[in-house]
């Protein structure tokens, strides 16, 4: 039942983030690319205010994984990196904190452009 319970809770906010960004779709004349990037801000703010940790900590999955959840990763690991390290640990935290999974995403998207020869649609 807890496995359950934690589904919900990780669809529900992570349905509310898809929302939210569908909306910003269908209602503003944002760009995707102005999109994403607030959700990444929007990420690190929430951090910063600590409003965010208690968010993925209830939601898990359904927290971390969208563009916020990246923000958020990424105020954690400078906050880290500035105690550790003191100034330089924010220029070195955020990329130190996402390296695995900015590395992971690289490879992986290699393999998939061999496999599937990426292209045109024309």
């Amino acid at each position: 039942m807890e496995i359950l319970m934690n589904c919900i809770k990780a669809f529900l906010v992570g349905g509310g983030f898809c929302l939210i960004g569908q909306v910003l779709i269908d209602y503003t004349k944002l760009t995707p690319a102005r999109i994403l990037t607030a959700f990444v801000v929007a990420g690190v703010a929430l951090s910063a205010l600590g409003i965010y940790g208690p968010l993925v900590d209830f939601a898990g999955a359904g927290a971390s994984v969208p563009l916020t959840g990246f923000g958020h990763l990424l105020a954690e690991g400078v906050k880290t990196a500035v105690n550790e390290l003191g100034f330089i640990g924010i220029f070195s935290g955020g990329i130190s904190a996402a390296g695995a999974g900015l590395g992971a995403a690289i490879v992986f998207a290699f393999i998939m452009a061999l496999i599937f020869k990426p292209g045109d649609k024309n």
